[in-house]
């Protein structure tokens, strides 16, 4: 089974995902991983669930992102973990800039 997510489609470069091979688990993995880390160096932290949620969810606009611009960094379990690293750190970074996850609650 094959999903292909409407709306990121640009230029030809769609983000799709096979749902049935164990590239799923590397992916998951790889998000996880990505997640963990952006949420080290972003400073949100929400614990290992939101950490995969974020980092699966950068690791697809970190691909879509790279595609755009026409960006590769070759094959490889690293250059996955690298681009989703940066669309998680992308996603956390705007999360927090319009008053989300990560920002403290001032006392008055």
């Amino acid at each position: 089974m094959s999903i292909t997510l409407p709306g990121l489609s640009v230029n030809s470069h769609t983000i799709s995902l096979d749902l049935g091979s164990s590239d799923f688990l590397v992916f998951l993995l790889v998000g996880l991983i990505a997640g963990l880390l952006a949420s080290r160096v972003v400073g949100v932290g929400g614990g290992i669930f939101l950490d995969l949620v974020v980092g699966v969810i950068g690791a697809f606009i970190g691909h879509w992102l790279f595609g755009v611009l026409n960006l590769n960094l070759g094959p490889g379990l690293i250059p996955q973990i690298i681009v989703a690293f940066i669309g998680a750190a992308i996603l956390l970074l705007i999360v927090r800039a319009v008053g989300g996850v990560g920002q403290r609650r001032r006392s008055a």
